[in-house]
């Protein structure tokens, strides 16, 4: 395992005995079934923008995607009376469609992806907010057998709580993520491209093609999160719903050794990185010491640990490598 991941899981783990130790709320099954149940559904995000981030790029509409999705298909369901086994393979299929757009947008304009995608952050919450008219979309109780296989549980002996749906899927993808990641050609070639850009190019990697592909698959798996996130609840206000989603997404990857420069990044970190996000949430709303207005200033102090630690290990590993090489020159 490599060395940030088992610092993080560390981490992870200090944050969990802490919380555990201060509230007895914490570690009772329906607060810990809940906490398995939204990493899970954060965790399928973030690894969707790590994708982005290994390229060097960023994605800041991910929020927006899950509200499009979230709000679109009970919409689809509820108002315009399509069968859900329609409605859902249209929602993926515009997420797809975004993250091509987003790709396009980037690699043959030449536009900054922090630009692209600030931009679809407004643009898709508020084509959401002008096809729902504001209104609160859910299914009531029209899916049926459908919701409940989306959210069941799966039992585990010995436990008072079962495995809930979306860490399944969670695993699923996570298991497709690190195969296509570092077992594939084309993983190779997106942390090829990560780190040099150009080298990359003029190795013989389509780069341009590399970096759609993972817009796509960050717009494809924050649609599948929506989709997750509205059978959870049930109920999707298109003002909120999924705001400030792509910050937690962003954090738990950088959290989980996805350097904001590109060509690095590790599933199971990005994973524990997610974890860590939402016991840190839990911890701010069960302790009461803890003012909970903070939530998002503990986000931000988070993502700024995580940049400048990455930077000192950079500049730590340079000097290093730097003192080797004069040493092997001196004694040649």
């Amino acid at each position: 395992m490599n060395k940030k991941v088992l610092g993080i899981f560390g981490l992870l783990l200090a944050v969990f005995l802490i919380t555990a130790l201060s509230s007895d709320a914490f570690l009772r099954p329906f607060n810990l079934e809940n906490l398995v149940r939204r990493t899970a559904l954060f965790g399928i995000i973030s690894v969707g923008v790590a994708f982005v981030i290994i390229t060097g790029g960023i994605d800041l509409s991910i929020g927006s995607v899950v509200c499009l999705v979230g709000c679109g298909l009970p919409y689809m369901v509820m108002i315009l009376k399509l069968p859900v086994f329609v409605a859902i393979p249209i929602v993926l299929l515009v997420s797809l469609l975004i993250g091509l757009f987003h790709g396009l947008l980037i690699t043959k304009l030449r536009l900054q992806p922090f630009v692209v995608t600030l931009c679809g952050l407004l643009f898709y919450r508020g084509i959401t907010r002008g096809f729902t008219r504001d209104q609160t979309m859910g299914f009531r109780n029209e899916l049926g057998g459908f919701r409940k296989l989306a959210t069941a549980e799966i039992p585990i002996p010995g436990l008072e709580f079962g495995l809930p749906m979306p860490c399944v899927i969670l695993v699923i993808v996570a298991v497709i993520a690190a195969i296509f990641l570092n077992r594939t050609i084309y993983g190779r070639y997106l942390l090829a491209l990560g780190r040099n850009e150009q080298a990359a190019k003029y190795s013989g990697i389509n780069t341009d093609r590399m970096i759609i592909i993972a817009y796509m698959i960050c717009a494809f798996l924050s649609g599948v999160g929506g989709m997750l996130f509205v059978l959870d609840v049930n109920s999707a206000q298109p003002s909120d719903f999924g705001n400030f989603y792509e910050l937690y997404a962003i954090a738990a990857a950088v959290l989980g050794g996805c350097s904001l420069r590109g060509g690095e990044g590790y599933i199971l970190g990005v994973i524990i990185g997610a974890a860590l996000m939402q016991v840190l949430r839990n911890m701010i709303i069960l302790i009461d010491a803890i003012p909970q207005n903070i939530e998002f200033a503990v986000i931000g102090a988070v993502i700024l640990a995580g940049v400048s630690a990455d930077e000192v290990v950079k500049r730590f590993a340079a000097r290093r490598k730097a003192a080797r090489e004069f040493a092997a020159a001196k004694g040649a």
